[in-house]
């Protein structure tokens, strides 16, 4: 439903006090006009700079929202209903003369047909007029409305793309306002001859740093350039599998649970590539706001960016340290910490965009228990160290990488991550010194943190999915046939 005829529905059950939160007034004052024309109802405008206009005409050019919002009652007719849309009057209404005014003019609009439309990219109403008002969400584009501003701007021969293109295009555009796809659209145009989709991608990656909420990751990293990890693999290949048109199922997403260093962020920021999805970075500390209520609002508007940028994978790294307080919340923050992870995990049960949500961690005993309960992810998966068969292909991937001959022996790599390896091969490059020389200064976490390890390998055996061979975790499986090294913890040895 568009935004005409959900104004036209509550018109017509005498709301008298309409918010529309929009980001582009001048698509949606088109359409209230449109439908104002249908109904033969009464239209005035009015914003500081132009001043009042009535039915298309300049009126009173006053610059006063309060003597604006009185006007109104001179458009009132028995026959037909009046509008007054008042854009960006979010900057006017905290005021006491003008929550007064329109208090007065939303109570008397019941009676005489007369509405109050504010336009605002954001929903700050004053706690005096919450109850008066009704929101109506102007929604960003979908894909067909996309495919008609392409087919706007490419209007000579050989511009539109070929329909598989067209689908890379509109993919590309999904989550841009009408305005920012015209001009990505218009920017291919001029550097290609034709629609291109890199130009809208670049322009998308500018339009999502604007408001700092989420990033757009678009490495070229491939599931390839990680070793071993194949149970996980294939579970994100099938589960974000090209859907037929009529398969109603989607994918929610996964946890990533396992000891710093076994590729976890990597596998995140390689399954958009490996399956050809955006991936957007969603930085938790960066959606705590100074102000009261701000974080609540950057969590709402980050989510609802993932959800219109939909098909698309949603990736928060270590999300343990975000919602570590979540328990002390209402002690410490007045409750914010409290009230993000509640909007979090809402729209991790409820939503219904094809938006595939992966969560790294490092310590699950920091998470409160309900964040990880079924329906919310499709699987928690446990990275553990490599075993021997997976540290080889790892190694063969970072010798190529940082360009090392592979006939080289390999150091001891008891207790090694893939992170540690590449390290090594890092080290090697950089010292210009073989691997074995080069992994004396490596150190395994391990060993520096082998109690923390320990810990996590128990706890998830028998709890979590093997990120490596189908079906549970288990320690006796992973440790069978592999000699451990014993760290002496005494003094002298340190």
């Amino acid at each position: 439903m568009n935004l005409a005829d959900r104004l036209s529905e509550y018109i017509a059950a005498a709301f008298s006090g309409l918010w529309v939160q929009s980001y582009e007034h001048e698509d949606a004052l088109a359409e209230i006009t449109r439908l104002a024309a249908r109904h033969k109802w009464s239209l005035a405008v009015w914003d500081i700079d132009r001043g009042l206009q009535v039915n298309g005409q300049p009126a009173e050019n006053t610059g006063d929202p309060v003597a604006a919002i009185r006007s109104i009652s001179a458009l009132a007719t028995p026959e037909g209903s009046a509008l007054l849309v008042l854009p960006n009057f979010h900057r006017f209404i905290s005021g006491a003369e003008v929550v007064q005014a329109l208090a007065h003019q939303i109570h008397e609009g019941k009676q005489n047909r007369t509405f109050i439309v504010v336009l605002s990219p954001i929903v700050q109403i004053p706690i005096e007029l919450e109850r008066q008002f009704v929101v109506v969400e102007h929604d960003l584009p979908d894909r067909r409305q996309l495919e008609d501003i392409a087919h706007g701007i490419a209007t000579e021969p050989g511009e539109m793309p070929s329909d598989a293109e067209l689908s890379k295009l509109l993919d590309a555009a999904a989550g841009l306002s009408r305005f920012e796809a015209e001009g990505a659209f218009s920017l291919s145009l001029v550097r290609h001859g034709r629609l291109e989709p890199e130009s809208t991608w670049e322009l998308k990656t500018q339009a999502i740093k604007k408001n700092g909420l989420l990033t757009l990751h678009r490495g070229g990293e491939r599931f390839d350039d990680l070793g071993g990890l194949d149970a996980v693999k294939s579970f994100c290949r099938r589960a974000l599998r090209p859907r037929t048109a009529g398969e109603s199922v989607k994918p929610r997403g996964i946890m990533l649970l396992g000891v710093p260093g076994t590729g976890k962020s990597a596998l995140a920021k390689a399954l958009g590539s490996e399956v050809g999805r955006p991936m957007l970075h969603l930085d938790v500390g960066a959606l705590m706001g100074s102000l009261v209520g701000q974080t609540e609002a950057n969590v709402r508007q980050a989510l609802k960016i993932a959800d219109a940028m939909s098909p698309a994978i949603l990736f928060c790294d270590e999300i343990e340290k975000a919602l570590s307080g979540v328990a002390s919340s209402g002690h410490t923050d007045s409750g914010v910490s409290a009230r993000l992870f509640g909007s979090l995990l809402t729209w991790l049960n409820d939503h219904e965009s094809d938006v595939f949500f992966i969560a790294t961690c490092n310590d699950i005993s920091k998470l409160p228990p309900e964040f990880s309960r079924a329906e919310r992810f499709d699987g928690i998966f446990f990275l553990d160290l490599p075993a021997k068969s997976e540290k080889e292909a790892i190694w063969k991937i970072y010798l190529r990488k940082f360009g090392i001959k592979e006939d080289q022996p390999h150091p001891d790599d008891n207790d090694w991550t893939g992170a540690e390896i590449r390290s090594c091969c890092r080290l090697a490059r950089l010292l210009d010194v073989t691997l074995a020389e080069a992994a004396r200064n490596v150190v395994p976490v391990a060993v520096t943190a082998a109690e923390s390890v320990e810990r996590l390998r128990t706890w998830a055996a028998g709890r979590c999915l093997s990120a490596n061979e189908p079906g549970v975790y288990s320690r006796n499986a992973r440790d069978a046939g592999k000699s451990r090294r014993r760290v002496s913890r005494g003094p002298s040895a340190n």
